[in-house]
């Protein structure tokens, strides 16, 4: 069992968001709490990427717009 260390606080919000928390919370079978803490860990905490991500190495060799050129007959 691994315990964290956690310190209480209280959040204020509409009705409607409440009652779309606890739906969700119900539906996925976890506590409101926890959800919250994913959204925290997922919008607050994530890494924020910078520039364009590329799956490649090196300068690339033709523009998105001819991606099909690749099928043309030579």
């Amino acid at each position: 069992m691994k315990l964290t260390y956690m310190e209480k606080t209280q959040i204020y919000l509409p009705k409607e968001e409440l009652d779309a928390l606890r739906r969700t919370a119900a539906r996925l079978g976890r506590s409101v709490s926890a959800l919250v803490r994913d959204a925290i860990r997922e919008i607050v905490l994530k890494p924020r990427t910078a520039g364009p991500v590329a799956i490649w190495e090196g300068e690339p060799k033709q523009a998105s717009i001819e991606h099909n050129s690749v099928h043309d007959e030579p």
